[in-house]
């Protein structure tokens, strides 16, 4: 089981990372409005505002994602059942967490979810 010094120190890393991400999706949402209002004067311009704005769209959903699995992980934490792997109900290595503060389950339990997905 993890220490409640580890815990707060998991609560802090995840607190940042989510304020973060706040930030850059907001960052990104006025930024992508700016770019619809641009006036853009040929194909070239178009194609590369498109591109851009797809890249933009990919990197918004991937970090929506990962705030969902930070909040996921705080109110775990909220509720006293943070580092407990949801699948077989072990505790998560605090290496993995580590590496992944909001992982939902051990390795063991992650390779199989990744398998049953592909």
């Amino acid at each position: 089981m993890l220490s409640t010094t580890e815990i707060e120190s998991f609560r802090t890393q995840l607190e940042e990372r989510k304020a973060q991400i706040v930030k850059n999706l907001n960052g990104t949402s006025l930024e992508m409005n700016g770019m619809r209002n641009l006036e853009l004067k040929d194909e070239g311009d178009h194609a590369s505002v498109s591109a851009r704005t797809a890249v933009d769209s990919a990197i918004m959903e991937q970090q929506r994602k990962e705030l969902a699995e930070i909040d996921l992980a705080l109110d775990k934490i909220a509720q006293e059942i943070y580092g407990i792997c949801e699948m077989c109900e072990e505790p998560i290595g605090i290496a993995r967490l580590t590496v992944k503060p909001y992982a939902r389950f051990c390795i063991t339990c992650r390779e199989i979810t990744e398998k049953e997905h592909n």
